[in-house]
């Protein structure tokens, strides 16, 4: 019969500290707590967050009284950095909304508008929008060219060009005088007061005649006078 084997010293040692290490662990956890932990010995960065609830940390410790909910008034906005969602903020597209709208209220304000820095804008009666301005709607006269031109003078307004009369006649309910219309470009000089001055016909046709023969006619009005 074999006689049996004593555990060698590395064993025996190494069981004892075994049992040390896990007696040692046993111990720290039943004896040691937040009383046995010394001031200032565990630096902040070492705590594992929401470890430490709010209503452990002493009064004061946060640099004042704190008795609820942290609000803005109890930060320094100074200590905190850039946030990276600032630039699509809420605030920052509602403040781009606030401007579209401003600019679209102030654009159907201008349409509406009845005053243009004091003067007044828009086509009055018996004219219509043309060319970025109001013409009248019927010829008036018949007259003599520079009587026409005085007469339009007179209302703010002046003979239309012969080729801006010639595309009005084409428009959609427009229909100049079958005798031609006068324009207010002059086509030739004969002499002192003698001159030809070119006319439209109802079918936009351009012609010229002279400035003493007497022809209908419509004033040319701006949109802000």
């Amino acid at each position: 019969m074999q006689a049996s084997r004593l555990p060698s010293p590395a064993f025996l040692v190494s069981v004892l500290a075994l049992l040390l290490a896990l007696g040692g662990t046993v111990y720290a956890a039943k004896k040691i707590n937040g009383r046995t932990i010394a001031v200032k010995s565990i630096p902040g960065n070492r705590l594992k967050p929401k470890s430490v609830a709010a209503n452990r940390l002493k009064p004061g410790v946060l640099g004042k009284q704190i008795t609820g909910p942290l609000t803005g008034a109890d930060i320094d906005e100074s200590s905190l950095g850039t946030v990276p969602s600032a630039v699509h903020a809420q605030s920052a597209d509602t403040a781009q909304s606030a401007t579209d709208s401003e600019t679209a209220v102030n654009a159907v304000n201008a349409v509406d508008a009845q005053t243009v820095n004091g003067f007044g804008a828009g086509c009055g009666s018996g004219t219509r929008p043309f060319a970025g301005a109001c013409w009248e709607a019927s010829p008036s006269g018949p007259a003599t060219a520079p009587a026409a031109a005085v007469d339009c003078a007179a209302r703010g307004g002046t003979l239309p060009e012969a080729l801006q009369l010639a595309a009005f006649a084409g428009q959609e309910g427009v229909s100049l005088d079958e005798g031609d219309e006068w324009s207010g470009d002059i086509s030739t000089v004969s002499g002192k007061n003698v001159y030809s001055v070119v006319t439209i016909s109802a079918e936009g046709e351009i012609n010229v005649t002279v400035s003493s023969n007497t022809r209908k006619y419509r004033c040319v009005i701006p949109l802000v006078g």
